[in-house]
């Protein structure tokens, strides 16, 4: 089942974003993953807008392979960068319908 990690970022201090930027998508590639977005061009359409600079959204084969990649030794150092210089949220979600209408999707 597909899992997507949505990584919803608020820069403190942009140091880490460069070195993160250019190395960290090798790593979801190696656990199967790819990105479907890596944007800063976030605007809300409805709610009050999050401090939020950048969303990211992953695809991955299944939640453990996107739990590997947050997991993996490799990550580690740059996981670390990445909370030191923003707010973080890491969410992932499987591609369910919680309301079992969608027939496209698996009833959550």
């Amino acid at each position: 089942m597909t899992a997507f990690l949505i990584a919803d970022i608020k820069v403190t201090d942009d140091k880490w974003v460069p070195d993160y930027a250019a190395s960290v998508h090798d790593l979801v590639h190696k656990h199967g993953g790819k990105y479907l977005s890596r944007s800063g061009n976030v605007k809300t359409l409805e709610g009050t807008p999050l401090d939020t600079s950048l969303i990211a959204i992953m695809a991955f084969p299944t939640a453990k392979a996107a739990e590997s990649f947050v997991t993996d030794p490799a990550y580690v150092g740059y996981a670390a960068a990445r909370r030191d210089g923003s707010e973080s949220r890491f969410q992932l979600i499987d591609d369910t319908d919680l309301a079992g209408t969608i027939p496209y999707l698996v009833k959550g």
